[in-house]
């Protein structure tokens, strides 16, 4: 006996891919395209560990904020010029700006147990997880 296979019209061509471009955001290209900062979080039994990408910008140009479980990391990257009398630029692709991220974690942190360090471009923070509540039980009269 044969199996049957349904057959799918728009299967393999390319159909799919053009409407799901409708629905990503637009990408800036050329000098006012913002930089995007890329991380990696990671969590262990008493905090999370956040390593994100911020390459140019001075330490004291970066600010951490925790509200509750919501983390948001901004930055100023600002531009230096450096032109001589007899220089032109001819093309300038670096981005100089600021620049935020933000993003949720499932449980609050206690800011003042957190730490931030900023080395060769990497943020890095460590931040301490608030311990949970547990709930008191009531009994019923």
């Amino acid at each position: 006996m044969a199996t049957l296979i349904p057959y799918d019209p728009f299967a393999d061509t390319g159909i799919d891919e053009l409407f799901r471009g409708f629905f990503q955001p637009v990408r800036m290209e050329g000098r006012n395209a913002p930089i995007s900062i890329k991380m990696d979080v990671s969590e262990d039994d008493k905090s999370y560990i956040v390593h994100a990408e911020i390459p140019g910008v001075n330490k004291k140009d970066i600010q951490v904020t925790i509200e509750g479980n919501q983390v948001t990391l901004g930055a100023e990257v600002k531009r230096e010029k450096d032109v001589k009398d007899a220089e032109r630029v001819l093309r300038s692709e670096r981005y100089y700006g600021s620049v935020h991220r933000s993003f949720t974690l499932p449980t609050e942190v206690d800011e003042a147990s957190s730490q931030a360090k900023y080395d060769n471009g990497v943020l890095e923070l460590k931040l301490a997880k608030k311990p949970s509540l547990v709930g008191k039980r009531l009994s019923v009269q």
